[in-house]
């Protein structure tokens, strides 16, 4: 994956609970354990949309649960 700006990083945030998220090999970790959603980065541009997240149980999340 290509390295976030460490900037973008500080500025991003979970779409679904709004807390801030941590760098993964090829994602983006929400922070918030009882959220964790995990977002896509495709060509280095994170995919910040709750459909496209990842629950932490490997299954795509439902938009707006």
């Amino acid at each position: 994956m290509k390295e976030l700006s460490p900037d973008l990083l500080r500025i991003l945030a979970c779409p679904k609970c709004k807390a801030s998220v941590v760098s993964r090999q090829t994602e983006l970790q929400c922070s918030n354990q009882a959220c964790g959603l995990a977002y896509p980065v495709r060509d280095g541009i994170p995919v910040m949309l709750i459909e496209e997240a990842v629950a932490p149980g490997g299954q795509k999340s439902a938009a707006g649960n």
